[in-house]
């Protein structure tokens, strides 16, 4: 018998061929991850992937075109994993600084598994040029979507905020966060114990920042640094 599932805003056909379909897309993407984290980036080919998942090449390429895509199922499912993080959170807290210390905190959680698959690709995801990038055009859905999470941070906060700077925050934090990545990334400390520390320290500057915005000596020097970051996107 068909039934019927909503899927990133559509509705679509669930059939036990589609669901099969499915589960052997994960069961692809699970096998690529752990070689990736075992043999690197570089060294684990399409090929071993389909061994590895019990799967023709050729059924391997028909769910994912490159390895490329591989990586940009990871973005996709970690994005998934960190608004699921961040729900009860973003639901109940009203203060701007706990929104987004517990996100980032909630970010690094869930990316804990992927810490060492990280570090082996982030040379490539670091090239300008890669569809690795999270500034790519590949990558512009799983980016879209983590801005969607800042945006929530900042449109939930009962805080004071100069609205034309509340306007942009959204894609400044994300920035910011990225910043944060590359600290995770090279941090070898136990449980990520500097990451943890750097958002620490961090979002209180943030939150100052912030909550100046609106005071009208410094509402000038908010307007020319928004100004300046239109100019530097366009």
């Amino acid at each position: 018998m068909k039934g019927y599932e909503s899927y990133s805003g559509h509705v679509v056909e669930s059939t036990p061929r589609a669901r099969g379909g499915e589960k052997t897309r994960e069961v692809i993407v699970e096998t690529a991850l752990r070689l990736f984290r075992e043999r690197g980036y570089e060294a684990t080919t399409m090929r071993a992937i389909a061994a590895e998942a019990g799967v023709s090449v050729g059924n391997a390429y028909y769910y994912f075109s490159s390895k490329e895509q591989l990586v940009q199922a990871y973005y996709d499912r970690a994005q998934t994993e960190h608004e699921a993080a961040c729900r009860e959170l973003l639901a109940s807290e009203r203060r701007f600084a706990e929104r987004l210390s517990g996100v980032l905190r909630a970010w690094v959680k869930v990316s804990e598994p992927y810490h060492g698959f990280a570090v082996k690709f982030y040379k490539h995801a670091s090239e300008p040029s890669n569809p690795l990038s999270p500034f790519s055009g590949e990558s512009a859905p799983a980016r879209e979507a983590a801005i969607g999470i800042y945006r929530q941070v900042v449109e939930g906060s009962a805080d004071r905020i100069d609205a034309e700077l509340r306007a942009e925050l959204p894609e400044l934090l994300w920035l910011s966060s990225m910043g944060m990545v590359l600290f995770w990334v090279h941090d070898t400390s136990p449980g990520c114990e500097r990451t943890y520390r750097l958002i620490e320290v961090m979002v209180p500057l943030i939150d100052r920042l912030v909550g100046l915005s609106h005071l009208p000596g410094l509402r000038g020097v908010t307007r020319d640094f928004i100004t300046a970051m239109r100019e530097l996107r366009a």
